[in-house]
């Protein structure tokens, strides 16, 4: 009797073992990557962090694809614009308009005219490598706003024109933005950092198709080991093909780590099965702008 409440103990044991992640750390995923919420701001490029410099720390992660977003749009240009130096490290950058010109805009853009005009004027240029295909990143510290004169309208144009939207907001707005524009396809940076439950997430996702979860920042993602959490592992093995990964680099801190950062994003998507691991790091970014897949 003694063995066999023993074996039925150790039974029980990798059951939980089992249940509450892998045994030992997964193997990284070495795949190509697409980083879907990147910033080229002033701070990186005048101050400290040149073009080469930053195209050597994204080829060095193993990036193939990136939204580029800065403040104000230069950064952005000068990525898109760097077509031979792009083109000889395989990367394809997808430049969003970002709704900042300076630090001022980030409190007043969903209500200020000046910023659909910039919009405007900056979808009839474009750059010199080709049309923007997206709006953001952009914050709303109060979910209300996103009821302004201005979000309303974006969304709108957005939805339009078929650009994406990265917007960096709470779960309610995320109701609020969709209401105006019910086919938009809206980038949900930090998939909320005010960190609504993952039932909340998974419920707004059931209920916006075109919804997609980004994962940087993402408070609960992962958990001992850097692997991904229970509940989060669950939801992402429930909807494989509504989450992607990015580095977020606004400030310059996050230029100095971005290869750590890649690399922490490599070794959670280990944790999955390989072909999850290559939709979330890499095929749904590059799904979303339809870009060509020359990395198998």
């Amino acid at each position: 009797m003694r063995r066999l409440r023993l074996t039925r103990h150790s039974i029980l044991l990798a059951i939980c073992l089992l249940l509450s992640g892998p045994l030992h750390a997964a193997s990284p995923y070495t795949g190509p990557l697409f980083d879907a919420h990147l910033h080229y701001n002033v701070e990186a490029f005048v101050e400290l962090y040149p073009l080469s410099d930053v195209l050597g720390r994204i080829q060095r992660s193993g990036v193939r694809g990136i939204i580029a977003n800065s403040r104000p749009n230069d950064g952005t240009k000068t990525l898109a614009n760097a077509r031979k130096e792009t083109q000889a490290i395989s990367l394809t950058v997808v430049p969003f308009i970002r709704l900042y010109r300076n630090r001022d805009d980030y409190t007043n853009w969903f209500r200020d005219d000046s910023i659909y005009t910039m919009v405007e004027q900056e979808l009839a240029t474009g750059t010199a490598a080709g049309p923007y295909r997206g709006i953001g990143e952009f914050h709303l510290y109060d979910s209300a706003n996103a009821n302004g004169p201005v979000a309303r309208k974006l969304m709108q144009l957005a939805e339009a024109k078929n650009l994406a939207v990265l917007a960096h907001v709470d779960d309610d707005a995320i109701d609020l933005l969709m209401a105006h524009a019910p086919q938009a396809r809206l980038i949900w940076a930090h998939t909320g950092i005010s960190a609504p439950s993952v039932e909340r997430v998974r419920a707004l996702m059931k209920r916006y198709p075109k919804l997609i979860g980004e994962l940087s920042y993402r408070p609960g993602l992962t958990a001992a080991g850097g692997q991904l959490s229970r509940e989060w592992r669950a939801l992402i093995t429930e909807m494989p093909d509504r989450f992607v990964i990015g580095s977020d680099t606004w400030i310059n801190a996050r230029w100095e780590d971005y290869e750590g950062l890649m690399q922490a994003a490599r070794e959670w998507l280990g944790g999955l099965p390989p072909e999850m691991a290559r939709k979330v790091g890499w095929e749904n970014g590059a799904g979303l702008f339809s870009l060509s897949d020359k990395t198998r």
